[in-house]
């Protein structure tokens, strides 16, 4: 399950709840099926924009209201459900774990990148760093034509205001979690 479809899940669920309505009510007030609704509550479905559009008119609330991160004390990602947000199949793969939110001052994501392989990133603006841990492999980055090397366990941080390029020049699946953090 992606983190939109698990936001989906918690806001709805929340949603009825605070609404006191039973999964029939829902059903009758936005003409989707009960075991659609259950499936979507389950995390098991990947919800149409047209059932999202029923949903949110059926019980008066925002679009945002479903999508954005729920405001609850834990939210727990199984790494094992998360599908890449961004892959190119034997090249490389992004899984989003915290995406960008507008109150968060943080993202974080796992790249994978195959042997031989690299993944292309663009700038990410002025007043953002990214933080990076190594967990299999070896990365090599590139900044503007400068190489830096970070080993298995080691941890590299840099401004992303340019482009940059992860390599994985080894001959083993190069797997490292970044972290971005933007200033306020």
């Amino acid at each position: 399950m992606d983190y939109l479809n698990k936001n989906i899940s918690i806001n709805l669920k929340s949603i009825r709840r605070e609404k006191g309505m039973s999964m029939d009510e829902v059903s009758e007030q936005t003409g989707v099926s009960k075991s659609m609704l259950g499936q979507i509550e389950r995390g098991e479905a990947n919800p149409t924009i047209g059932t999202l559009g029923k949903i949110v008119s059926g019980l008066r609330v925002d679009l945002q209201d479903l999508t954005r991160a729920p405001g609850i004390g834990v939210y727990e990602v199984n790494r094992e459900k998360l599908i890449p947000t961004k892959e190119v199949p034997g090249r490389y793969a992004v899984y989003t774990y915290f995406p960008y939110e507008k109150n968060r001052l943080f993202e974080i994501y796992e790249i994978e990148i195959e042997p031989g392989a690299c993944y292309v990133s663009g700038a990410h603006g002025q007043g953002t760093n990214e933080y990076i841990v190594v967990h299999d492999g070896e990365l090599t980055l590139e900044i503007e034509k400068s190489f830096y090397h970070v080993k298995r366990e080691d941890a590299i941080c840099f401004e992303t205001a340019v482009a940059h390029t992860y390599w994985n020049k080894g001959q083993n699946k190069l797997k490292f979690i970044t972290v971005f953090m933007f200033k306020m």
